[in-house]
């Protein structure tokens, strides 16, 4: 067998970003370098992390841990093996031997145990809301002394504050029936609880992302205290602490709101889903078949950038992480080639953001909004596809033009791999992703597609590597189909056949040659799962300040009256006052707060004016996504400027010039909901599908006519006249009044016969 065939299938890396240097690497997202710190410290929270993960898997799953077998309870052999373990680890300590980190894996793997064997496996709603607040408080706040503490003292109040955070998680845990008994009742101790719980998610929000989110919240905090003390129609009737804090810190209105819940189940297992496929080698299949395919053509490493970022887009909602990846390799290939810094970054940037709108992820905010809205996971898809589609074909084009504008070529196919090989060395990471999105399209929930998408990834990283230990290939095929009819039973007896399995080759995997890193490969895939699990869930508990304020006074409404009377007279304009003031929470917000905001405050007003319900949500979510391209705080535009060694506000620039489909197809999808798949009053069968198609059709000669004018190039370099004609046949299209599209399709034909006809006077005197 040879030496590259014996290679674990999972190995170790940086944060799911291959590096030979990780200590350099510092995630944009919250500016820590990854791993947990040294010491025992490090060691303990990163333990601490897997357990977590662990926690979350079990919830998910709904392990049945009261289930028994042969008259034992699965939480008693859990405690006998906890029992066991811990003997084991005196008897090595009484022979000399080094179990200091035994101990400090075995301690937060008994407390979830123990946590679990409260109720069984099926943790209360309520609990599991509070406990997964508290695991983050305990992680972030220990990556909070381990990373940003200069001090021993700093670093101990990080410490401190990570253990107050927790126990605000095991208070509510140690209380539920009390509190679920006298809902609506706040004791001192309540009390003092449920202020805590505010001031540790402001200050661990306020250190991990920034003062905007933690101002914002506070801002709507402040208004339920003293709102009452401002004019009409600002004010509201006012309302006791102990009224804001019952209704803040317990229930399910404040910072245990709906996106507490989808951070506590959906969307830390796609995070989970993502980190163990990332660690399967996804980023380099991706990368691998985005270079065979399009690296020989003209403009390649743009086209790669563009075309690999979809892909990772179907993995990982984070547009940020997607930039700090993919453009690591991508960047620094585009300017090699001839990009200039500036427009190089500028296309990782924009193509990473699109992972936030590419379905199945969609950044999580999908997830959101399903809640939200009420309606299934497969509706909000269906409705983000065309969008996605045309955003990531405007940012293809505009690479294409930009690269005839330079006179640049592809790659050498000498060096560049075979898509095709890469797709049969590695066919079997695409299997997971197959499923889910099967699974999500044949109605299942997100969280039950989700759990089998990463059961299925844990069982072929750890099979795969079992099978590079069985040497005769009939021996792989049976072990293979073995393992799928094994995964078929789950169906018939249920998710403990899943645990049994992945339990099995866990055990079997430490016997067999490149198992053991395999087996760390997934552990670590469980913390770093954690760790990335941290910006989202903390900015969904400190958002759901936002949501309780909304619920509580009603405040959503005076701003609606406002937008609501000027879109009678006009709906483009409240389209404008909406589009802006998600750009300006968006600019210091990360998308799944901001998109709760707006979604909460302008998405009813759009529904008022008549825009579907769905097109209302995903317009303001569009707008909170381009925030993170719009100047002046750009965060993908920004984490791609260290790579591309430009300036920010130059990557932002120009990154807004490559996304211009993202800010035209939310106006265009709300004049026509057919560009979103949605239906259309009076409008069914062939004559539904001719219109669907004729919007698509116009929305993507839009989109070319504004690649074009931003460009400055066609099939040749384009006059002012001619990027001014072609910008007024775009917005012409874009408009929905009456001849528009006549006026905007003649513009168009008009530029391109002119244009075709200077192209070609241009090639006769050079012939």
């Amino acid at each position: 067998m040879s030496s590259a065939a014996e290679k674990p299938l999972a190995v170790p890396d940086n944060a799911g970003v291959p590096s030979q240097h990780p200590e350099q690497f510092v995630d944009p997202e919250h500016g820590l370098p990854a791993g947990f710190g040294p010491g025992w410290q490090g060691r303990l929270l990163f333990w601490i992390a897997v357990a977590f993960s662990l926690f979350q898997i079990a919830t998910a799953f709904n392990v049945p841990l009261d289930h028994r077998l042969a008259g034992v309870s699965i939480i008693d052999l859990l405690r006998l093996t906890m029992a066991l373990w811990l003997g084991w680890i005196v008897l090595r300590k009484l022979q000399g031997k080094p179990a200091g980190e035994m101990l400090l894996a075995w301690l937060p793997i008994f407390v979830i145990v123990e946590l679990l064997a409260r109720f069984g496996g099926s943790v209360p709603n309520q609990i599991l809301r509070a406990l997964h607040v508290g695991f983050l408080c305990l992680v972030a706040g220990g990556l909070l002394a381990q990373h940003k503490s200069d001090s021993r003292i700093k670093a101990m109040a990080a410490w401190a504050l990570a253990g107050i955070g927790f126990a605000i998680g095991l208070y509510h845990w140690f209380l539920y029936e009390e509190l679920v008994a006298r809902a609506g009742e706040v004791t001192p101790s309540d009390l003092v609880v449920g202020i805590t719980a505010i001031a540790v998610l402001f200050v661990i929000c306020w250190r991990f992302m920034g003062p905007a989110l933690p101002i914002v919240s506070g801002l709507f905090l402040a208004y339920c205290l003293l709102g009452n003390y401002l004019p009409s129609p600002l004010n509201h009737r006012g309302y006791s602490l102990d009224q804001v804090i019952e209704h803040m810190s317990f229930g399910t209105e404040g910072i245990y709101a709906t996106p507490t819940g989808v951070s506590a189940t959906f969307i830390f297992l796609f995070i989970l889903f993502g980190s163990f496929l990332e660690r399967a080698g996804m980023i380099q299949l991706f990368t691998d078949i985005a270079m065979g395919l399009f690296g020989a053509a003209r403009g390649g490493p743009a086209k790669v950038a563009v075309f690999s970022s979809a892909l990772m887009g179907t993995i990982s909602g984070s547009g940020v992480a997607n930039v700090v990846s993919t453009g690591q390799f991508t960047i620094p290939l585009m300017k090699r080639f001839g990009y200039r810094p500036a427009f190089a970054g500028g296309v990782e940037a924009t193509a990473s953001m699109g992972g936030q709108i590419m379905p199945p992820v969609m950044g999580a905010v999908a997830f959101i909004m399903a809640e939200t809205i009420d309606v299934p996971y497969a509706a909000v898809v269906q409705a983000a596809i065309v969008p996605a589609i045309l955003y990531y074909t405007a940012a293809f084009l505009a690479v294409h033009l930009e690269a005839g504008k330079r006179g640049l070529v592809g790659l050498p196919k000498s060096e560049l791999p075979s898509a095709g090989k890469a797709l049969t060395s590695k066919w079997y990471l695409i299997l997971p992703l197959a499923v889910l999105v099967y699974l999500l399209f044949a109605g299942y929930t997100p969280l039950f597609s989700g759990s089998v998408g990463l059961a299925l990834t844990v069982m072929l990283i750890l099979g795969g590597s079992i099978a590079l230990g069985i040497g005769a290939f009939a021996l792989k095929v049976m072990f293979w189909i073995g393992l799928g009819l094994l995964c078929a039973f789950f169906f018939w007896y249920g998710i403990l056949v899943i645990v049994g399995i992945v339990v099995a080759l866990i055990l079997a995997s430490l016997f067999t040659k490149g198992g053991r890193e395999t087996v760390a490969a997934c552990r670590e895939a469980l913390a770093d799962g954690a760790r990335q699990a941290i910006p989202v869930g903390v900015a969904c508990a400190v958002v759901g300040i936002v949501i309780g304020t909304m619920t509580l006074t009603g405040v959503g409404t005076i701003f609606g009256n406002a937008v609501v009377a000027v879109g009678q007279n006009s709906l483009f304009l409240a389209l404008v006052l909406t589009m802006i003031v998600s750009l300006i929470l968006g600019m210091g917000i990360p998308t799944i707060p901001n998109y709760i905001i707006t979604s909460s405050i302008a998405a009813p007003i759009l529904l008022k004016l008549e825009v579907p319900l769905i097109v209302s949500h995903m317009f303001v979510f569009y707008f909170g996504i381009m925030a993170d391209l719009t100047p002046p705080v750009a965060l993908a535009a920004f984490a791609a400027a260290p790579i591309a060694k430009e300036s920010g506000f130059k990557i932002a620039g120009q990154a807004v010039k490559i996304a211009m489909a993202g800010f035209v197809v939310p106006f265009m999808a709300v004049y026509d909901p057919a560009l979103m798949l949605q239906p259309v009053q009076g409008v069914t069968g062939l004559a539904y599908a001719f219109g669907a198609a004729y919007i698509i059709g116009k929305a993507l000669l839009a989109i070319c006519l504004w690649g074009a004018a931003t460009i400055g190039y066609l099939k040749r370099e384009m006059a002012v006249w001619e990027r001014v004609l072609a910008a007024a046949a775009a917005a012409f299209l874009v408009l929905a009044l009456p001849i528009t599209d006549e006026v905007g399709f003649a513009l168009a034909a008009l530029l391109i016969g002119l244009h075709l006809w200077r192209a070609k006077a241009a090639e006769t005197p050079a012939a």
